[in-house]
């Protein structure tokens, strides 16, 4: 269960994860333009559409799909990635997944 948010809350919201998502872009060394950042945080909506995540979880989808962007990374990587993201039941399921991604001893 996720508190109501005001109208001005989330434009707040969208604002401040689309501002470091440019500069999270810029610290990688690959800087993005307004229009780029705002495909990602579309894509990260799109995939998300399914649940009511927290403003963190959305983040940390959006700056998971900023990075597998800026590192190039395979297509089909990031389309299992969309697909995982999609198939999670509650944002629990995205926490973990986005978990397992980053963790090195599951190698």
């Amino acid at each position: 269960m996720s508190n109501p948010i005001s109208h001005e809350e989330e434009l707040d919201f969208d604002l401040s994860i689309q501002e470091n998502l440019k500069q999270l872009s810029a610290q990688l060394g690959s800087p993005l333009d307004d229009t780029s950042v705002m495909q990602i945080y579309q894509n990260a909506s799109d995939l998300l559409n399914h649940l009511s995540p927290s403003p963190l979880t959305f983040a940390r989808v959006a700056g998971t799909l900023l990075v597998y962007q800026v590192q190039n990374t395979e297509s089909e990587e990031i389309k299992w990635f969309n697909s995982q993201i999609k198939q999670c039941l509650n944002e629990e399921e995205v926490e973990e997944l986005i978990e397992s991604i980053y963790r090195t001893d599951a190698l």
